[in-house]
């Protein structure tokens, strides 16, 4: 029978291979195209070999799995549950070099880059002025000795200023001031606007909560607390765990002292 453990590793395998599926499809993408397809954390994109291999090794885990279920040990999955759980606390270090979880129903359509314009073609050279004159031409008015009179521009009158009475200066300041401020709507402008991303959900919130304060009552160093508790499973990413550590710190370091 399959104990609560053996149960939430399958759960994970199965995620953790349609995931990789996914990546095996975005490998034949361009680096542009990669990038826009899915809210990806940061990360050093992967190589189509690595991910055959962690597809590979991940079938075989299963398999061991399912192969202790049926001999009936009931420690093996939490056993690996516990490795799992240290790897992430002791023995990860800061690197970018791994292969982000990916969900279909976050998968961005990418939009066909639109067509060139077809290139325009280059204007005939005029032909340079020479000093001769053609026949006939009548000579310039400078070959004659005479000055060419310049354009006389009309510029329209403007309305004579008025007269200055106190009435006219406050008018003045009025619209000159209404001119500087920028128009009002009919409704109040948004504080912020919403990320692309979902905010979590308070029990995520909860949980990242409770895995920093039991972090630092181990000794963990506060700026290591994002990189361990996203690679954490079914935590948030990488920039929610970052933002949920800021805004509850005087929370986590209140539950770390009194736990």
């Amino acid at each position: 029978m399959a104990t609560p453990a053996d149960q939430r590793l399958l759960e994970l395998l199965d995620k953790w291979l349609k995931s990789l599926q996914l990546h095996a499809e975005y490998s034949s993408l361009d680096d542009d195209s990669y990038w826009k397809i899915q809210p990806w954390v940061e990360h050093q994109r992967p190589s189509r070999w690595i991910i055959d291999l962690a597809i590979q090794k991940t079938l075989a885990l299963r398999s061991h799995i399912e192969e202790r279920m049926k001999a009936g040990d009931a420690q093996f999955s939490d056993s690996l549950e516990l490795m799992t759980f240290l790897a992430n606390l002791v023995g990860s270090e800061h690197i970018e070099r791994f292969i982000p979880v990916a969900a279909a129903e976050n998968e961005r359509r990418l939009a066909p880059e639109p067509p060139e314009p077809p290139e325009l073609p280059e204007p005939p050279e005029l032909p340079e002025p020479t000093g001769a004159q053609e026949p006939g031409a009548q000579p310039h008015a400078d070959a004659l000795g005479g000055t060419r009179e310049m354009p006389v521009f009309l510029a329209g009158r403007r309305a004579p200023p008025p007269a200055g009475t106190s009435q006219v200066a406050r008018s003045e300041r009025r619209s000159s001031a209404a001119a500087r401020q920028p128009a009002r709507t009919g409704t109040a402008p948004k504080a912020a606007l919403k990320s692309g991303r979902d905010t979590p959900t308070d029990a995520a919130r909860a949980q990242v909560i409770a895995d920093a304060a039991r972090l630092v009552q181990w000794g963990r160093r506060w700026f290591e607390l994002p990189e361990l508790i996203a690679r954490m499973a079914d935590r948030p990413s990488l920039p929610e765990v970052r933002r949920i550590l800021k805004e509850d710190k005087s929370a986590i370091d209140e539950k770390a002292k009194n736990p």
